[in-house]
């Protein structure tokens, strides 16, 4: 299924802008050498001097996110509407738990193209404060991010090995309208709507 997300607020970039702290915590988790090293040269870092904030790969200086974020926010949503509906949910002949459905996720949805391409425009740098409660009592700091403005559009292909999946990625999808795509999304940063493009 080819899908056209659309953006109806700011989206924030999630990428560190220092290419070190990317490759040690980051691309590291990667057991592609190839794709870690792809990953780290989209960041485009030696453009920018401010080693704290974070970006959106880019290419040919277009903003673009990875297939796995969108994997990623289709995951999460699936472990929202189970939350939602006590234990599990039914998808065709098999039960979903809280326990099963990341596995299934990842082996029967996939999203292409790997670079998802950002149709629109860049909008201002986000500064917004982080507060962590910890043994040393609350701290805060202040984070910065790239945004990409709402209304910029995203093209990609799900494509699920099971048809009953198609009908709980839809829904993953209609999630998208209260909590969206890339950094601070608990705050409405990131949310979308979206079509089927046939």
């Amino acid at each position: 299924m080819k899908v056209r997300i659309t953006l109806t607020e700011d989206m924030l970039g999630t990428a560190s802008n220092n290419p070190e702290i990317h490759r040690e915590f980051i691309a590291s988790k990667s057991k592609d050498a190839e794709k870690m090293d792809e990953e780290i040269h989209a960041l485009g870092a030696e453009e920018l001097v401010e080693k704290s904030l974070t970006v959106f790969p880019k290419e040919n200086g277009k903003p673009f996110v990875w297939d796995y974020q969108l994997k990623g926010f289709i995951k999460e949503a699936v472990g929202i509407l189970i939350d939602l509906s006590g234990d599990e949910i039914k998808v065709g002949k098999t039960k979903l738990t809280k326990w099963t459905f990341k596995r299934m996720v990842d082996n029967f949805v996939f999203v292409s193209p790997r670079k998802l391409a950002i149709n629109g425009e860049m909008g201002e740098i986000c500064t917004r404060p982080l507060r962590a409660d910890t043994m040393k009592g609350e701290r805060v700091s202040l984070a910065s991010s790239e945004t990409v403005k709402s209304g910029a559009t995203i093209e990609a292909e799900i494509k699920c090995l099971s048809p009953a999946l198609e009908e709980l990625v839809k829904q993953c999808l209609d999630y998208g309208a209260n909590k969206g795509l890339g950094q601070w999304r608990n705050s409405g940063k990131g949310r979308f709507s979206w079509e089927e493009v046939k």
